[in-house]
């Protein structure tokens, strides 16, 4: 006897409305349809109120900080309302500071520029690759994949326990899976991270977007995310968190706004007194759109309230979850289990098939996009493909041809913008390629799966 996995359909809360919504696409076969956007953990569609604001503000555009002109200090004010936005949104402690970056892989490069020397910093290998490679000139300790949460608390206690000499040490570690979107045990991370006197960076990309996150509560120094996971456009981010390695540190880039006062001196060189706020880390001038756009994308996830989006984001999660437990070709990724909480990010491979094919196929006769690969996350989808996560691999599909075998794998994600209907044809296009196969021939092209359009399939 199965049990099913999804909740009730929730009542309240109906998709946010999101730009592209009704955006048509061609079919290889023939006609157009809506686009199904289900590649929400690589880039989430801004939301239709995000873009209004930006819309709203981009007549009043002016240069920050330093202007004097009115739209220059209207600029200004919506540019640090943004940080204040920003830093309610993350609950965050009345000192830490909040840095706007380009995305959470420039905020978690700036924090490794910041580290103080000797620093030894700590990470799992089922990192994205945004919080597995920025620590170049540190010593680190890369921690196998845990298999329970428990499992992650205790390796981590063990590595911390086990440093030697002992200094400063920093722990970095996701809050959700970008591949399996499993939620990690942030706060009991956090509390053994303290425990052994070192700190923790929250990589948030996965988890901002689908969960209220709590600085205070999880107890975490620094939190990361991107803004075009957030429902806001490309091209903005966040370092948020505690203010002295990077008040201490070098400024992340050297610049006009970073530098408080320059002055010759006598022998023709220059000293610089930089700034020890935020700005530090801002040279030259800012992404005030961007800013703005996160902070609006902020606002609009709290007045929707993330009690009911969660709600139905785990009834989404229930209907995928159930739907490929129906096809016994699929098998469905997972570090912690099939019990472990997550949000709406899913992995998974399908017997006989070429990933790149199976992708290809949905997007060229369904007109639904989904990503496969390795999701620049190779070690851990290597291990969870049961491979050697040291084996060499691009980031996109290998050369592979359709129905050969890849070491990759297919990801559908979703969120506050998704209606029913995307999620429902979905599910019904896996099950007609794996059991009718797909209708058109496809070849590779450039490691891509592509349609051939000189015949169809037979």
């Amino acid at each position: 006897m199965s049990v099913s996995t999804a909740a009730a359909a929730p009542s309240v809360c109906a998709p946010l409305p999101v730009l592209g919504r009704d955006v048509t696409v061609p079919l290889v076969t023939g006609g157009e349809v809506a686009y199904a956007a289900l590649d929400y953990a690589a880039s989430a569609p801004a939301l239709q109120r995000v873009w209004d604001d930006v819309a709203a503000y981009a007549p009043y555009y002016g240069s920050v900080h330093r202007g004097a002109g009115y739209l220059s200090q209207l600029s200004t004010d919506l540019f640090e309302n943004a940080r204040r936005t920003v830093a309610g949104f993350l609950d965050c402690r009345d000192a830490d500071q909040v840095v706007f970056t380009r995305s959470t892989t420039d905020s978690l490069n700036l924090l490794a520029a910041a580290l103080p020397a000797g620093c030894r910093v700590f990470v799992f290998e089922t990192e994205h690759h945004a919080s597995l490679l920025p620590w170049r000139n540190a010593d680190v300790t890369y921690l196998d994949a845990p298999r329970t949460p428990r499992q992650a608390v205790e390796t981590l206690e063990r590595a911390l326990a086990d440093r030697d000499p002992y200094g400063p040490a920093l722990v970095c570690v996701t809050g959700a899976s970008n591949v399996t979107g499993e939620l990690w045990p942030v706060r009991e991370l956090a509390a053994a991270a303290h425990a052994h006197g070192a700190r923790i960076v929250l990589d948030a990309a996965q988890l901002a977007p689908h969960h209220p996150v709590s600085v205070r509560d999880l107890d975490v120094d620094w939190v990361a995310f991107s803004g075009h996971k957030l429902y806001a456009p490309f091209g903005s981010g966040v370092l948020a968190g505690r203010a002295d390695w990077l008040r201490e540190a070098e400024p992340y880039l050297a610049g006009g706004g970073a530098s408080r006062k320059v002055t010759r001196r006598a022998d023709g060189g220059v000293d610089v007194e930089w700034h020890d706020s935020a700005a530090r880390h801002e040279a030259g001038s800012p992404n005030v759109i961007g800013a703005y756009a996160i902070a609006s994308a902020c606002k609009a996830l709290t007045e929707a309230g993330f009690e009911d989006l969660v709600a139905r984001e785990r009834y989404l999660i229930g209907k995928v979850r159930d739907g490929l437990a129906e096809v016994p070709e699929v098998r469905v990724l997972s570090l912690f289990g099939d019990d472990a909480p997550r949000v709406g990010v899913l992995s998974f491979v399908v017997e006989g098939w070429n990933s790149s094919h199976f992708a290809a196929a949905l997007s060229a006769e369904y007109g639904i996009g989904v990503r496969d690969g390795l999701f620049c996350a190779h070690p851990l989808v290597r291990t969870l493909l049961g491979s050697d996560p040291q084996t060499q691999g691009e980031c996109g599909a290998p050369e592979a041809a359709p129905g050969e075998k890849s070491l990759n794998a297919i990801r559908v994600s979703f969120g506050a913008g998704t209606p029913d209907e995307h999620v429902e044809r979905f599910l019904t296009a896996v099950k007609e390629l794996v059991r009718d196969g797909a209708r058109w021939n496809y070849r590779t092209e450039d490691g891509r799966c592509v349609p051939d359009t000189s015949a169809a399939a037979a």
